[in-house]
């Protein structure tokens, strides 16, 4: 029996190439697949399937040798052969070599056969060799990076690292663009995908450094302050007192509020119930309270929604609050980082519901407690008690 399809399905939609396109260059510049889903009245489904293909990397583009026949030059040969002439004249007239026409001719059909563009998009399709990856050359060197990798080194660390180790030997080194390219895309054969699991960032497609969960369509904050006024004494970490927020996010709907001061880079964790914005503020107000004016001056949001009560965060604590722009969470770079390093301790997918807020204590502790490299491998709580002896 013949099968009917739904009244409301619509058919498969095939991208066009310059559809794919626009796909890359909106994933590129940050957006969520939804977004880009909606572009073309898709759901969000059918970007992914594009974008997976590759695992979030765009393809490098394809282009023609600078010696190989052009489409004019072929159709040029289709009429020459069409109307009887020589190869030997053909060649002349197209400044090759007879050779090159004698196999153009041979490889498409013969002269009988002949049509220039299907011999074009043949020669096309022929070209198309993809390099072999490094690591899949070496299968020894693939094996040293995995290595490296299950031990929570990050390829740029990899990378640096093979470069000291066999400064004479290119074979035995690699940049850290092609490990994470070996990662995302499998269809190379080189690296397992369960390696991504040991990446700091657990995630199945390569995203740009532009996007954010966090975008227009979850609201707008009513009088939020630009980053843009905030003062220069934040930019330059000249002065203490100036912190970073966001709420970090786990399973069953579980957040947690995370803070971290800029100059040095201590980290406060607090516990919230709910993302609902009373629910937040209270719980920033109850941390600001903690700490002595002058080491709280400021705080750096996200455009979360979590914060549209930010008003009366700031009456009840006359600390400024100020927002980034749309999408650009590395402006809030130093809790983008804190983030980063705290899913060591909370990976993705954890309940963060199940923590106590002494347990979230005990987390910030070890943090604050591990020398930083960009603090000359002080620790930040060492920098803040100088901070909080300094104002007492």
């Amino acid at each position: 029996a013949r099968r009917v399809l739904p009244m409301n399905r619509r058919p498969r939609i095939y991208y066009s190439a310059s559809q794919r396109a626009l796909i890359w260059d909106r994933w590129r510049q940050g957006e969520t697949l939804h977004q880009i889903a909606a572009l073309f009245d898709r759901p969000h489904s059918s970007i992914q399937y594009v974008l997976a293909e590759t695992g979030g990397i765009r393809p490098a583009g394809r282009k023609r040798a600078q010696v190989a026949l052009t489409l004019a030059e072929r159709e040029e040969i289709s009429r020459a052969v069409a109307m009887g002439r020589s190869i030997r004249a053909i060649a002349a007239s197209l400044g090759r070599a007879p050779s090159t026409v004698c196999r153009e001719l041979r490889r498409n059909g013969g002269a009988g056969g002949y049509r220039a563009n299907s011999a074009d998009q043949a020669a096309w399709d022929r070209a198309h060799r993809p390099k072999v990856c490094r690591l899949v050359q070496n299968r020894t060197l693939a094996e040293l990076v995995a290595s490296k990798l299950c031990l929570e080194w990050s390829p740029a660390q990899i990378a640096g690292w093979l470069k000291r180790t066999y400064p004479d030997d290119p074979s035995y080194q690699v940049s850290h663009e092609t490990i994470y390219r070996s990662l995302f895309i499998q269809a190379r054969g080189a690296l397992k995908k369960e390696l991504t699991a040991h990446l700091r960032r657990t995630r199945g497609l390569r995203r740009s450094r532009h996007h954010t969960q966090k975008t227009g369509r979850n609201g707008r904050i009513i009088d939020a302050v630009s980053i843009s006024e905030r003062p220069a004494e934040v930019e330059d970490r000249a002065v203490p007192g100036h912190w970073e927020g966001d709420l970090v996010f786990g399973s069953s709907n579980s957040q947690i509020v995370t803070l971290v001061e800029r100059q040095s880079r201590y980290v406060m964790l607090a516990k919230v119930d709910s993302k609902h914005t009373e629910i937040v503020v209270n719980a920033l107000i109850k941390h600001a309270h903690k700490l002595p004016q002058e080491l709280y001056k400021s705080l750096t949001w996200d455009r979360g929604k979590e914060l549209s009560h930010h008003r009366r965060f700031t009456l009840a604590t006359d600390i400024q609050v100020y927002f980034c722009d749309p999408q650009s969470p590395w402006q809030r770079g130093t809790n983008e980082n804190t983030n980063g390093l705290l899913r060591q301790y909370l990976p993705k997918g954890t309940d963060l519901s199940t923590y106590s807020q002494a347990q979230l204590n005990a987390i910030a502790r070890r943090l604050n407690e591990r020398p930083r490299k960009t603090l000359d491998f002080q620790a930040p709580a060492e920098r803040f008690q100088q901070l909080v002896a300094s104002t007492g």
